[in-house]
């Protein structure tokens, strides 16, 4: 085990991978059937493995070191207290929006309504939608999505996790009608929408060889989508109802103007646990 676990972790830090000891336990553990503190004990004992995991194993290396996504190799993503389903079609959550759903999170929870409505607008995997549901199990949660590949990976997930308080909906955000039941009655909604610049070239491999592109690109400046989830949550959310925004480091200043511009109020922008500028919020005012 030690010698195969030596050599993943060379193959996957030549290929460029971030945090090679990290991939190398996860996908011997996912073959394996182990977690990464067992494998890790495995290698030290020097546990012999069968030349058929010893293949399985090349093969996932070979995977990984071509940059296609860990998540897409075993299927599955954390995301805070659940995991998800994920491959092909579907934006793969990263840990920095685990911080942002917290914000929402909170927010629900301070609020006084019995059984407050949250909505997500382009759930993608479900990861916020189905985290909120779960965390905050008196609220009654809506999420949207448009993309039909995306579509089928959030009907999986929300069939896994089983929350009763969490509806899914296939539907576009940018629609003048979705959700029009909720009119002005939502707490909180909550949205990570495409925001990168049409011209922008994603730095990561993983994110520009395999995330879908519907879910990255939101127009010449990135804030198409932006405009719309502004719009939308402004028909959506009660007086005094919160939104939070997941955006790019660079485009605090950008959506806290636009928000300011479309009427919302205490505009602010928060930075993640690396200290980039990840989310912006704002309260719905009264009118």
């Amino acid at each position: 085990m030690d010698t195969i676990r030596d050599r993943t972790i060379g193959i996957l830090a030549d290929a460029g991978i971030q945090d090679p000891g990290v991939d190398a336990d996860l996908l011997i553990g996912h073959v394996l059937g182990r977690s990464r503190g067992e494998v890790q004990a495995a290698a030290i004992l020097r546990t012999g493995v069968t030349l058929a995991d010893a293949a399985a194993i090349d093969l996932l290396v070979s995977r990984r070191a071509r940059r296609e996504p860990l998540q897409h190799i075993t299927g599955r993503a954390p995301f805070r207290s659940i995991e998800l389903l994920v491959g092909p079609g579907v934006f793969v959550p990263r840990p920095e929006t685990e911080q942002v759903a917290q914000f929402a999170i909170d927010a629900l929870l301070s609020m006084p309504d019995p059984d407050p409505i949250g909505v997500d607008l382009g759930t993608g995997s479900g990861a916020i939608a189905l985290s909120l549901a779960v965390e905050v199990p008196n609220a009654r949660i809506w999420a949207v999505e448009n993309s039909p590949e995306a579509f089928a990976w959030t009907t999986r997930n929300f069939a896994a996790v089983n929350a009763a308080n969490a509806t899914l909906v296939f539907g576009d955000l940018a629609d003048t009608g979705i959700l029009s039941e909720l009119d002005g009655t939502v707490a909180v909604l909550i949205s990570n929408p495409p925001y990168i610049p049409m011209d922008a070239v994603p730095r990561d491999p993983e994110v520009r060889l395999f995330d879908p592109a519907h879910a990255l690109f939101g127009g010449v400046d990135g804030l198409d989508v932006v405009r719309h989830v502004s719009q939308t949550a402004l028909r959506l959310l009660r007086p005094g109802g919160v939104l939070v925004i997941e955006h790019g480091e660079l485009q605090g200043g950008d959506i806290r103007a636009l928000l300011t511009g479309d009427g919302w109020r205490a505009t602010a922008t928060h930075r993640d646990y690396t200290t980039r500028d990840r989310a912006t919020t704002a309260i719905r005012p009264t009118p």
